[in-house]
C-alpha cells in the first residue's frame, strides 16, 4: 500500500490540519502520522471519526504522500495548496509564516 496521512479542516477556524505523530491535530504536514497498511488506515479513520464527533474537525480523508530525506511531501497540486496556501499570493497562507 501507499504511504498515507489523514487531513481535515479544524472547525474552530477552518485551518487545514493533519493527524500528528503525537495524536493531536496539527497544522504542518511534516509532522503528520504516516501509515502504510489497512490497520493503520483504520486507526487514522477512527481517530478522525472521534474528532468529528466531538466537533474538532470536519471533512477528514486519507491522502497519499511520499517521504524522502527532507520529510513528507504531498503528491497533488490540490494538497500542496491546502498545505501551503495560495499559489498566486505567497504573502498569504502558511507559506507566509
Amino acid at each position: 500500500m501507499a504511504l498515507q496521512i489523514i487531513t481535515a479542516n479544524r472547525l474552530l477556524d477552518g485551518e487545514v490540519v493533519y493527524f500528528g505523530e503525537n495524536a493531536e491535530w496539527i497544522e504542518n504536514v511534516s509532522g503528520a502520522m504516516t501509515v502504510e497498511d489497512a490497520d493503520g488506515e483504520a486507526s487514522l479513520l477512527a481517530a478522525a471519526k472521534t474528532a468529528e464527533a466531538s466537533q474538532k474537525i470536519v471533512g477528514a480523508y486519507l491522502m497519499k504522500v511520499k517521504r524522502d530525506a527532507s520529510g513528507i511531501h504531498t503528491l497533488s497540486v490540490k494538497e500542496e495548496i491546502r498545505a501551503k496556501g495560495p499559489t498566486v499570493r505567497y504573502d498569504l497562507g502558511k507559506q507566509a509564516r
